[in-house]
């Protein structure tokens, strides 16, 4: 930990603390209500974030953890890539070897300066529903390359000194399927930031500038100092476990993660060293994605009221290796990288945490987001349509009770499209929405259910994309718990005849049929014996 006299009391440091975070919230509830996607407004598929002059994140609202933890890492590389960044000017990026999510995930970020000091950074990262590709809604199941996933934007400025460079946005708008979407979603990023630097410049306003960056070099070093105290609770030692994705999409090998966690005084070292090499499928992760499930399984496993800040995990080192499919290099494929692999890394580390924290680890959860993207020309305006969404499943048995049905767990917790909306937006119909009765693993604390949903196309042809996991083997139980069951992907013709769909695919579906989702359940926690199921 960096020694530095900071005189800022307790009690002045809580409430810059609350209000840091009050700012991040406020600028998630703008972006959420003047989006104009299901995704963003509905779901809040979207984070909001602060950062000091250095680009270190000092406060972020409780939003989409694989977001957070990924920003934690990428913001300071965005920044670094522009170079020179002045009062007005808004950085744009999308691509994952800078930006470290996958092309979906938009983001940008602004300067704060205040009598022209540079104070701090403002971020927004929301998933857009399209960004160009090979596919309707930019997440293929089976792409081998980031070109085809959609149009890569470095970080550049989409704002000069408070001027819009409209060739920039031009360009991104042509590539698009649904423009109109992009460019108001867009706009509610840019009012998302702008709230919050107006917010910032109201607390330099009130407690002074020099206050305020203090007391952000302040919260670093507390986050700091209450990880280490947890981590110094935990019994020394060097603990080994692995796990597996179903496949990369391609062929029908499984994907290893490999991790060996050292737990030393009050530090840890996550070794990923062994897990498998980069992959023809998009199950390739870059390093900030890792990083985002590494720093999630921690928090849970220590303290959830912990403040998540770039302090927090500096007594945290990662040993990733480079080529792996946890560090891949480019133009590898990575779009579920972000949503698939960044789970099953999750359950990795936290089946490895059980053992030397078995009272703090849930069994695991669903271990997918079940991603599913349709795509098409509505027939009711004539317009493309992009529908993206992730879906729920069951949460694992934990050891304070069962576990939750139908959520979204670990790495998303975003919500889901009300029927209402979804139905209104697109020339789709929801034919089940249900809870999956019998997915749940048994023990001690019973695992959560997974989720039917059954999605029919009217009277027009589209293409669906699917990207999901544990379709082969269930989501674990831990300390004597079941698995939860796999989950299932299938068409249903306008026949009647059930197809099975793979975890990782891209079709076209007719008028009329429909294409299913059903969602793994949660492993169960604890010996069977007197079970809650």
């Amino acid at each position: 930990m960096t020694e530095r006299r900071n005189d800022i009391d307790a009690i002045t440091l809580e409430v810059l603390r609350n209000a840091l975070e009050s700012v991040a919230d406020e600028m998630g509830a703008v972006l959420k209500l003047t989006s104009f996607s299901p995704n963003i407004k509905e779901r809040m598929d979207a984070s909001c974030s602060i950062f000091d002059s250095k680009a270190q994140l000092v406060a972020q609202a409780e939003h989409v953890p694989v977001h957070m933890g990924a920003m934690l890492k990428a913001v300071q590389a965005t920044v670094a890539a522009v170079g020179k960044i002045e009062a007005g000017d808004v950085v744009i990026v999308n691509d994952p070897y800078v930006g470290g999510a996958h092309l979906p995930d938009i983001t940008l970020v602004a300067p704060v300066d205040v009598k022209g000091t540079r104070v701090a950074y403002v971020a927004t990262r929301a998933h857009h529903s399209d960004v160009g590709g090979m596919e309707p809604g930019s997440m293929p199941g089976k792409s081998q390359e980031v070109f085809q996933e959609g149009l890569i934007i470095p970080a550049v400025k989409l704002y000069r000194k408070g001027e819009l460079q409209d060739d920039i946005l031009r360009m991104i708008l042509a590539n698009v399927r649904t423009p109109e979407e992009r460019r108001g979603d867009l706009n509610a990023q840019l009012a998302s930031i702008r709230v919050g630097a107006r917010r910032l410049e109201e607390l330099a306003e009130t407690y002074g500038t020099d206050l305020l960056m203090r007391g952000f070099d302040a919260l670093l070093d507390y986050a700091e100092r209450r990880m280490r105290k947890r981590l110094a609770e935990l019994p020394p030692g060097v603990y080994r476990g692995e796990d597996h994705l179903d496949d990369d999409g391609w062929s029908d090998e499984p994907v290893a993660i490999k991790l060996a966690v050292t737990v030393s005084k009050d530090r840890m070292l996550l070794d990923f060293e062994g897990s498998s090499p980069q992959r023809r499928g998009n199950i390739n992760a870059v390093a900030p994605m890792t990083y985002s499930a590494v720093f999630f399984a921690i928090k849970i496993m220590t303290d959830a009221s912990l403040p998540v800040n770039a302090g927090t995990f500096r007594p945290v080192e990662v040993n990733l290796p480079e080529g792996s499919f946890l560090n891949a290099r480019h133009p590898a494929a990575v779009c579920s990288g972000n949503t698939e692999t960044t789970q099953r890394l999750a359950d990795t580390i936290l089946k490895v945490f059980h053992q030397f924290a078995p009272d703090r680890v849930p069994a695991a959860s669903q271990g997918t987001m079940n991603l599913i993207g349709i795509g098409g020309r509505d027939p009711r305006n004539g317009r493309p349509y992009t529908y993206i969404e992730t879906i729920g499943g069951g949460q694992g048995g934990r050891p304070m009770g069962p576990g939750q049905d139908g959520v979204q767990c670990n790495m998303t917790n975003t919500m889901n499209t009300p029927i209402e909306s979804f139905e209104i937006a697109y020339p789709l119909r929801v034919e089940r929405y249900e809870l999956r009765d019998g997915s749940n693993g048994k023990g001690l604390n019973r695992g959560g259910l997974g989720i039917v949903r059954a999605l029919r196309v009217v009277d027009h042809e589209a293409r669906v994309s699917l990207q999901s996991d544990r379709r082969k083997t269930g989501p674990y139980g831990i300390g004597g718990g079941t698995p939860g069951s796999p989950g299932r992907n299938s068409v249903i013709a306008r026949d009647g005849r059930i197809t099975p769909q793979p975890g990782k695919a891209s079709f076209s579906l007719q008028a009329g049929e429909i294409v299913v989702v059903e969602t793994p359940g949660g492993g169960g926690w604890g010996a069977a014996a007197g079970a809650d199921d």
